[in-house]
């Protein structure tokens, strides 16, 4: 196979010293020892910097995001960001989401993501609206950014019969996966089983967002556990914060992440908006209310971070970027060691990869060639530093360049 493009000079995981990353036909041919290709081969230089595949996205709000000016915040609760967004939602227009969700995808990539889950609500008031604008938004970027929809039921089921109707309609019109809210709906149990009927009928995977609160009791996670189990589908199953999970003593924690490894259910852990959004209610001594998804992982269980909200009622900040949000959690969950910090980063390549079912990620020969530059030398310190992407490969074609920042002396 004829080489088109070489990267050189880079650092990569499981390699002790600098390696050449060949591509052909927008895939990895080989990762070998660094040298110079020569003339004929088009190569770069990444100077001794860390490479890794592109990072991966698997929890985000495409349709909702960029709305803080239509909104009122008072108490900053979940209860009031639900309301104020399902009331801005009503007016949303399709050129209104699909200006929105660009200026987010944008930062995305330019954060270095080359794969990425958002979830799109689908009811009577966003009906069809914010569906089409994402597909939109899914095709303008299709030789950059791989995005995939879940149609999502973010205010209940069982009271809205029209909402399960809509999902099955969206699931039929290219939306790849279906997720529920439980603990918006009036009967939560009922609600994950229709959200997994739904999933069955149309033979994609399901995600929820689950548990999103800091009680430990009334969980939803058994109940997604059991119907995992029951219906076969592990490692097609993933839940959202599961905040719960931070309350509980470690008995109980060890129990919930051995069940949650032994039924192949997975995890994103959110820690911009779950360290917004609770602990509300204490006046002292504030819960992070952040689940440590690196001790689930230590469990077995599947476990990823993610950006979740980007400047609405749920989060009324954020850029995107995954790396930062890496940082963010390391800082929360006090996660402070090479080999901690290198697992953190795996959260948002790796893991969040296998979250998503895709078994073509990684630097790997024959798996596609979305390589990202960081200024940095190892994940442990990318994750460190918020190190910043200067440069970004999709399938072998550079889609970023952004030069290291220069200091100009006078």
């Amino acid at each position: 196979m004829a080489v088109d493009f070489v990267l050189r000079n880079a650092l990569v995981a499981g390699h002790s010293g600098p390696v050449a990353i060949a591509v052909a036909a927008g895939r990895i041919a080989a990762v070998s020892a660094d040298r110079d290709p020569g003339p004929d081969i088009p190569s770069e230089d990444a100077g001794g910097r860390f490479v890794c595949a592109g990072l991966v996205e698997t929890h985000i709000h495409l349709d909702k995001a960029g709305i803080m000016g239509r909104c009122r915040l008072c108490a900053g609760t979940l209860a009031e960001a639900v309301a104020e967004t399902a009331r801005a939602k009503a007016a949303f227009t399709v050129e209104d989401v699909h200006a929105r969700a660009t200026a987010v995808v944008a930062k995305a990539v330019l954060a270095g993501t080359t794969r990425l889950r958002t979830f799109v609500e689908i009811d009577p008031r966003a009906g069809f609206r914010s569906f089409e604008a994402v597909k939109a938004v899914r095709r303008d970027f299709a030789g950059i950014l791989d995005i995939e929809i879940c149609a999502f039921a973010q205010e209940g089921l069982t009271q809205e019969p029209d909402t399960e109707a809509m999902l099955d309609a969206a699931l039929e019109d290219g939306a790849d996966l279906v997720g529920g809210c439980p603990y918006t709906d009036p009967d939560p149990a009922a609600h994950i089983r229709r959200v997994f009927d739904l999933a069955a009928r149309h033979g994609v995977a399901v995600d929820f967002h689950l548990d999103f609160d800091l009680d430990p009791a009334g969980p939803n996670l058994p109940t997604v556990i059991a119907e995992t189990r029951a219906r076969g589908y592990a490692g097609r199953v993933s839940v959202g914060h599961v905040t719960k999970l931070s309350a509980l003593p470690p008995d109980a924690f060890e129990a919930a992440g051995r069940a949650m490894a032994e039924a192949g259910v997975a995890v994103t852990v959110l820690p911009a908006t779950d360290l917004y959004l609770t602990g509300r209610s204490a006046t002292h001594l504030v819960p992070r209310g952040v689940t440590p998804a690196h001790r689930l992982a230590a469990l077995g269980v599947t476990a990823t971070v993610a950006t979740n909200n980007v400047l609405n009622p749920f989060t009324p900040y954020g850029d995107a970027s995954l790396v930062r949000m890496a940082n963010l959690y390391a800082t929360v969950a006090q996660v402070g060691t090479e080999e901690g910090l290198a697992a953190v980063f795996g959260m948002v390549t790796d893991a969040a990869a296998r979250l998503l079912g895709h078994r073509d990620y990684g630097l790997a020969p024959g798996n596609p060639a979305d390589l990202v530059l960081l200024d940095a030398a190892s994940p442990a310190e990318a994750v460190a530093v918020i190190a910043q992407p200067l440069a970004v490969w999709k399938r072998g074609v550079k889609t970023v360049d952004r030069p290291p920042a220069r200091i100009l002396l006078r």
